[in-house]
């Protein structure tokens, strides 16, 4: 599990915590966290030698030689895919759908377009926030269902249940993180947080 230890990144969060930070500059925080993460999720996508003209010479360089996909889960993941698709226009994206029971606190998906197992080398499960773990277990379960086998999830803010519930259910599936919190409340929300972060992005809490 990476969870990222730089100075930069925890200025941002302190500053996507504060519950007066305006949802413009929010969703800014946002993007600007999920585009790092992505770098450290990305480093070991296998690349291949490629020759490119300067206007000087030929240069010895290296491309990208696996296709990467990137799974928001709706409706919170769709700020982190942006910041992923800045980055990396050549990624495809594919979308789950999952919502919380509120009072079991249990996921349920509603909507799904997967890959199919030729379809991407790796897949990118995106999820701001890690609390129990159902969305992303849901999630990453689906994606293996179709065969895939190389899954990584990226979120800003976990629990330390979400994290266990996520390992223990795929340990296979390494995580990256801006940071992991105290604990989730009896309502299944991370402490400290920073409250709904789909609410957040989006203005509709």
């Amino acid at each position: 599990m990476f969870v990222a230890d730089h100075p930069l990144i925890h200025h941002k969060l302190a500053r996507l915590r504060h519950k007066d930070t305006p949802t413009p500059q929010f969703r800014e925080l946002v993007y600007e966290i999920s585009q790092y993460l992505l770098y450290e999720a990305t480093r070991d996508v296998r690349t291949r030698p490629a020759a490119v003209p300067t206007p000087l010479v030929t240069a010895g360089c290296h491309e990208l030689a696996e296709r990467v996909g990137i799974v928001p889960v709706l409706r919170a993941g769709l700020g982190m895919a942006n910041a992923m698709l800045d980055a990396l226009p050549e990624a495809s994206v594919w979308h789950v759908g999952v919502k919380r029971d509120h009072e079991t606190l249990k996921p349920t998906t509603y909507y799904r377009n997967l890959p199919g197992p030729d379809a991407v080398d790796l897949a990118v499960v995106l999820d701001p926030m890690l609390a129990t773990g159902g969305s992303a277990i849901e999630t990453i379960g689906l994606l293996k269902s179709t065969g895939l086998t190389r899954l990584k999830f990226v979120g800003l803010i976990a629990a330390p249940e979400g994290v266990s519930a996520l390992r223990s259910a795929h340990p296979d599936v390494p995580m990256y993180l801006a940071a992991v919190d105290e604990r989730l409340n009896e309502l299944g929300y991370i402490v400290p947080g920073l409250g709904d972060a789909g609410d957040r992005q989006f203005g509709t809490g």
